[in-house]
């Protein structure tokens, strides 16, 4: 899953991301209302955090923007304001959560979870099968049988990206995109070390490597 951040206090959007990374998710952040809008628009993120008091244009205009352009991931609003009418503007521009800051971060991942989880009840099941190999998406848990394996948040993060196109070729710049955000400038062979400590924990033979392409999930054989 790949978020942005849309906030201009620039100590409250590192931190953000930094919590939201270690969760699993690939983040990226911008400061400014206008870049906000031009990055959300791409359709590379799967929910936008957008504060309301931003330079450039306010977070109500760049949602409105954004739904009247037709995307439709979820958008959690952040704000320092306090009141019903804040909210009730907020939710009729298409957004579809609300905080008030100062807020707890456990809330705010809490809330980022369940958006994503409603998301994915209403695009289908948000449990990815392949094989005798489960995916559940929303738990973020991974059954291979009856038994449960236990992964980190990247390894998580990358079998999803695969679970999601079981079946296709999935190319490192496509895993990269997802899992690591666009920020990152480390070695891309990083990929390469993720998919081999899958193949140890979910059996060799379900990721294959198609040369100078990427990677498929198969069932076991």
């Amino acid at each position: 899953m790949r978020l942005l951040i849309v906030e201009d206090e620039k100590r409250l959007a590192l931190s953000l991301a930094a919590g939201l990374t270690a969760e699993g998710y690939a983040v990226d952040v911008v400061h400014d209302g206008l870049e906000g809008l031009h990055r959300a628009g791409e359709g590379v993120h799967d929910l936008v955090v957008l504060d309301i008091m931003l330079p450039g244009m306010n977070g109500y205009r760049v949602c409105a923007a954004l739904r009247a352009a037709g995307h439709d991931m979820p958008i959690l609003m952040l704000t320092a304001k306090d009141g019903e009418y804040d909210e009730a503007e907020g939710l009729d521009t298409g957004a579809d959560d609300y905080l008030t800051k100062p807020f707890s971060y456990v809330v705010l991942v809490a809330r980022v979870k369940a958006l994503l989880r409603r998301r994915g009840r209403a695009g289908g099941s948000p449990v990815l099968a392949v094989g005798d190999l489960r995916v559940d998406t929303a738990a973020r848990r991974v059954f291979c049988g009856e038994n449960e394996v236990a992964l980190t948040a990247k390894e998580f993060a990358v079998l999803e990206q695969l679970a999601t196109r079981a079946g296709e070729v999935v190319g490192k710049p496509d895993i990269l995109e997802h899992v690591w955000d666009f920020a990152y400038e480390g070695d891309p062979n990083i990929v390469e070390v993720y998919i081999s400590s899958l193949r140890r924990k979910l059996g060799a033979t379900r990721i294959q490597t198609v040369r100078g392409a990427g990677y498929r999930l198969v069932a076991a054989s």
